[in-house]
């Protein structure tokens, strides 16, 4: 993988939404704390705008992104929000372009399908809250400031507490991950990034328990779940727990996972929720789980 540049003082970071339609607001305050940074926030066109459930036309979003991919005083782009919408655009950017024109990508949720075409073109990025929790949490929130500190360089540690359905032991390798249902939705693309050998993240929101283990069992049936390095379960939300057949989704993933022998650590904060900590896509990542807590550490991009 290659690491984008980091970045320094003065640059410039594009908020493009190529998804859905965000509050203004958010963009602003997106904006304030970028600056609060040292970095020059620059709005898109259309990151404001609203066209239905859209921030804008495919036109519009693509021109948008493109051109803060292109821009070469562009250091980074902040996503203004998920949602959907983002698969619209794949079709028209291609790997190449990312590599050539590399730079941090930041966003979650429908924006895992971004990072996903970061990861074809080899260049890392970061699945991270947006222009809302920005907005709302400030500089010193601590999931705004691990994003801070990766994009000048410093890679994070975290550590959480334990969790029954944990299964103990340590790997390294590399790590991706996102949204489980927007990933799903690119199995079998040259994006597909739901991939053997590597250390998984996963999370979602408002899908139904079957829905989920209907994906896992995808990924049984194709070998990738068996094959995983590692697993980390992030937070599931808006679902209804238990299902009618007695499930919850914490229960499912671990009798879906109970064959296989790696670390697996459950209700890492990843996810739909104020504490989303950053995770680089593509990076070399050591999680260690013990009774007592999971460390998961970047080593390496």
């Amino acid at each position: 993988m290659f690491t984008p540049p980091f970045l320094q003082p003065g640059d410039k970071v594009a908020i493009v939404s190529p998804a859905s339609a965000v509050k203004p607001e958010f963009i602003d305050g997106a904006g304030y704390v970028l600056e609060q940074w040292g970095f020059t926030p620059v709005p898109s066109e259309h990151c404001r705008n609203s066209v239905g459930y859209y921030s804008g036309t495919v036109e519009e979003r693509l021109n948008d992104l493109r051109q803060a991919i292109f821009d070469p005083e562009i250091k980074a782009i902040l996503c203004g929000r998920g949602g959907y919408g983002t698969i619209h655009l794949t079709d028209f950017i291609s790997p190449n372009e990312i590599k050539t024109h590399p730079k941090w990508i930041i966003g979650f949720s429908d924006i895992s399908a971004l990072h996903a075409m970061c990861h074809r073109a080899g260049i890392a990025s970061i699945h991270s809250s947006m222009a809302k929790q920005l907005a709302l949490f400030g500089t010193d929130n601590h999931c705004n400031k691990a994003l801070r500190n990766i994009l000048t360089g410093q890679l994070p540690s975290y550590t959480t507490p334990s969790h029954p359905f944990n299964r103990m032991g340590s790997v390294t390798g590399e790590i991706v991950g996102g949204n489980l249902a927007v990933l799903s939705g690119l199995i079998g693309t040259e994006y597909d990034l739901l991939l053997p050998d590597k250390i998984l993240f996963i999370e979602d929101i408002a899908e139904p328990i079957y829905k989920v283990e209907r994906i896992l069992y995808n990924l049984r049936l194709s070998g990738v779940l068996q094959r995983l390095k590692g697993l980390i379960v992030g937070q599931f939300t808006d679902y209804r727990e238990p299902d009618a057949n007695g499930d919850t989704m914490y229960g499912m993933i671990r009798r879906m996972i109970e064959p296989y022998d790696y670390p697996v650590c459950f209700d890492f904060p990843i996810g739909h929720i104020d504490g989303n900590l950053p995770v680089i896509e593509g990076a070399t990542a050591t999680l260690n789980i013990t009774p007592h807590e999971a460390k998961l550490e970047f080593l390496h991009i």
